[in-house]
């Protein structure tokens, strides 16, 4: 049997003393989401000298807070956005197959309760189908209300007239994202998180680097790169701003319309088997999800605009009315506030528009835009699609000739950290992402993290002490959220036991590298994961 190649470590004082050499950079990205990680992978697997800045934790906003749903969007397909579709059902089988341990096939099922759903829906999601081509999951099938209730015991019977069934696929999307991050490093990429871009370097009008600042010391990096590229999500417009200010008098137009989508957690017994619900049209319109997740269930998610961009955005009562209420009507034992174990919001950079009347008619389709002075902009898009998006970048840097011309993109067959050896050896077999977390999800990592201190020592169901000291030695977390919210997900499907075992990771995160592990602020933000308004 193949082995896995050695963890790379991401001690901080060593990546600190690389990013303080003074190299000139080929390409150097801001910010740390599912965008700027799938850049640097891209542009590093094409040999490129690539550095990438996030000023939180890498996967801190958006990109660890989805749905955990990898597909081509169904109701993107409603509007018509075929071409959209396409892509994203080819990128669906690229990023299963790139990480098999952290992304899977999923089947779902969608109830009819009215005459007409059932035909509708069902020929709607054959087209789904014969889009997605040989890259198909599995196919779209008619069910028998019996069937449907084989499939999900807990949909509410009441009415039911039978149901459609169809694929797509589910993933960990912030332990992806340290997949990526640490794919990347072993191509030579240089990856800080805790890193805040303060200002644009320009050389005469054309940016040439940037001043990044680690934010837990305060110590300011010089860095200089043939080309920025801006991939900060719902904050790309703050960026482009500074970038504005140099570069004269020009008319600014912000790129995106910021929406926030709220998630709610609830035991697996609500939904009652390993099959998802998806309701297409909710009664305000709206698509709703629940979706068996590492143990719980996901319900969600809402779609509300907003104006302000906070780091942590808090859900509206509305939205939390509105899940709990729909779920309801769907779902035999409708889940109350007390119900909930865990609550995130998230905010989508969708791509603005000024016709759109509302964010539900705004596309996820993704931007990428150059400045007179070379600052690369890329906003929009969603998890699935990210390969393509990172080549449209690249080729966009070598358009405006920032950079020389490249060879082929070589991401399609890329194999994420933790699948780098055979998948289908016995580390995976006989286990989904519908089960409760554990070790299945380091892959073929897992001899390495149980060769760590502690390994038959847990701390919480699915979290060992090994587990918090491969975090901090060979992930990159420096903070007990980095550790309980995005290695562990504990935060996301337990807020309360989160909490509990706060204390025990922070003294362990002590006894690594000797840091404040910022146990206090880990506090406030499980109380917020668990403040339903």
């Amino acid at each position: 049997m193949p082995v896995a190649p050695p963890p790379l470590s991401t001690r901080r004082s060593e990546i600190l003393a690389r990013l303080g050499q003074g190299q000139i950079f080929d390409l150097a990205v801001v910010g740390g989401g599912a965008t700027g990680l799938g850049i640097a992978l891209d542009a590093a697997q094409r040999g490129l000298r690539v550095v990438l800045v996030e000023s939180h934790d890498f996967a801190k906003g958006t990109s660890s807070r989805s749905t955990k749903l990898v597909h081509g969007g169904v109701r993107y397909l409603a509007q018509g956005n075929v071409s959209l579709v396409r892509e994203a059902l080819h990128e669906r089988r690229n990023l299963l197959h790139s990480a098999p341990h952290l992304a899977q096939a999923l089947d779902f099922v969608v109830p009819a309760y009215r005459w007409w759903e059932k035909p509708f829906y069902g020929l709607g999601l054959k087209a789904y189908d014969q889009l997605a081509g040989a890259a198909g999951l599995g196919k779209t099938e008619w069910l028998t209300r019996a069937q449907a209730l084989d499939l999900v015991p807990a949909a509410q019977a009441l009415g039911l007239r039978g149901a459609v069934r169809y694929w797509d696929g589910q993933f960990d999307d912030a332990r992806l994202a340290i997949a990526m991050a640490r794919t990347a490093a072993q191509q030579g990429a240089l990856l800080v998180n805790y890193c805040r871009a303060e200002r644009l370097l320009y050389e005469g009008t054309s940016v040439a680097g940037l001043v990044c600042v680690d934010t837990r010391t305060g110590q300011p990096y010089r860095l200089q790169s043939r080309c920025v590229v801006n991939a900060t999500g719902v904050w790309v417009d703050a960026l482009r701003q500074i970038d504005a200010q140099h570069d004269g008098p020009v008319a600014y137009k912000p790129l995106v319309s910021p929406s926030q989508g709220v998630h709610l957690v609830v035991d697996a017994s609500f939904l009652g088997g390993n099959t998802a619900l998806m309701v297409p049209k909710t009664s305000d319109g709206r698509i709703l999800f629940a979706v068996p997740w590492l143990g719980k269930v996901i319900l969600g998610t809402t779609d509300t605009p907003r104006q302000d961009l906070p780091r942590e955005p808090r859900a509206l009562k509305q939205e939390v009315d509105f899940i709990l209420r729909e779920a309801g009507h769907y779902l035999r034992r409708a889940p109350a506030r007390a119900d909930v174990r865990s609550m995130w919001t998230g905010l989508r950079p969708l791509v603005s528009h000024q016709a759109a009347q509302d964010t539900k008619t705004l596309s996820r389709e993704h931007t990428v835009a150059v400045s007179r002075s070379g600052l690369v902009t890329v906003t929009g898009g969603k998890w699935t699609t990210y390969r393509v998006m990172a080549q449209d970048v690249l080729l966009a840097c070598q358009q405006a000739h920032l950079l020389d011309p490249l060879p082929a993109c070589q991401t399609q067959d890329v194999r994420m950290v933790g699948a780098q050896t055979d998948p289908t050896t016995a580390v995976l077999e006989g286990w989904s992402l519908r089960d409760p977390a554990g070790m299945h999800s380091y892959g073929d990592e897992q001899a390495a993290v149980v060769a760590m201190p502690g390994a038959q020592r847990w701390i919480s169901p699915g979290l060992s002490e090994a587990m918090v000291r491969f975090a901090v030695r060979c992930e990159y977390a420096l903070t007990v959220e980095d550790v309980l919210a995005r290695r562990s997900r504990l935060l996301f499907l337990d807020a309360r036991e989160a909490a509990r075992a706060a204390p025990e990771v922070a003294e362990l995160m002590r006894q690594e590298h000797g840091q404040d592990p910022k146990e206090g602020e880990f506090a406030q933000l499980s109380a917020q994961f668990l403040d339903i308004p």
